[in-house]
């Protein structure tokens, strides 16, 4: 990897090397150690580390060093618990405003879902990008904007739902469900469907961590 390399590629990088355990879990990692690693300068690193800090990627460990944020059953039970109550929040201001168009484009993207061998980071793209261009019709910035965030600090977490659970078929065949309820304009079914989706996710979730890993 070289300094001329997209800042977005290292960023993509350093996700996965975080997603295939490369990094250490328990020892901090200096930016020149990780400059090194990666054949840039500290610049880039410097960038891509604060915004992987920012989305719970990582966490501060001392003055010039990071550590992998531990995986942790009491933080995703807190996350899909607040998703559980803002997502139906903003569906129920959106579902007015969604148009032919709109449910066509999500329509596009659970059929991309559809396809077979997507990585990790490819089912979570596209899982964020069904829930927004939903939630977006909303024109709720603010509220938008933290449910983005959760979504962001939920991603780490995807990996578990995808491989050790094997929880994707589950999770799309709710996501044509909530689809086909905003069709119909059933508002009060959309939501119902909507938090269980998220509640039920959560809930596997939580059970494996607090089986495997600390809380």
């Amino acid at each position: 990897m070289t300094d001329k390399q997209p800042s977005e590629a290292l960023y993509q990088q350093l996700k996965q090397d975080i997603r295939d355990n490369k990094l250490p879990l328990s020892s901090p990692i200096k930016q020149q150690q990780l400059a090194s690693n990666y054949g840039v300068s500290r610049i880039p690193i410097r960038d891509v580390l604060q915004r992987l800090k920012n989305e719970g990627w990582l966490m501060q460990s001392g003055k010039c060093g990071v550590m992998v944020h531990p995986l942790s059953a009491t933080e995703a039970e807190d996350l899909y618990i607040m998703r559980m109550y803002l997502e139906p929040l903003i569906l129920s201001h959106a579902m007015p405003k969604l148009n032919h168009q709109i449910l066509g484009q999500a329509t596009d993207i659970l059929e991309q879902l559809d396809q077979p061998k997507l990585s990790i980071a490819q089912h979570g793209d596209l899982n964020w990008q069904f829930h927004a261009c939903l939630y977006q019709a909303a024109k709720r910035p603010t509220l938008f904007n933290n449910i983005a965030n959760l979504h962001q600090l939920c991603s780490r977490y995807i990996g578990f739902h995808s491989v050790e659970l094997n929880y994707e078929k589950t999770s799309q065949q709710e996501h044509y469900q909530l689809l086909d309820a905003i069709k119909a304009k059933q508002l009060g079914r959309a939501k119902g469907i909507l938090k269980q989706h998220i509640s039920k996710a959560g809930e596997v979730l939580v059970a494996y961590l607090q089986k495997n890993m600390p809380v």
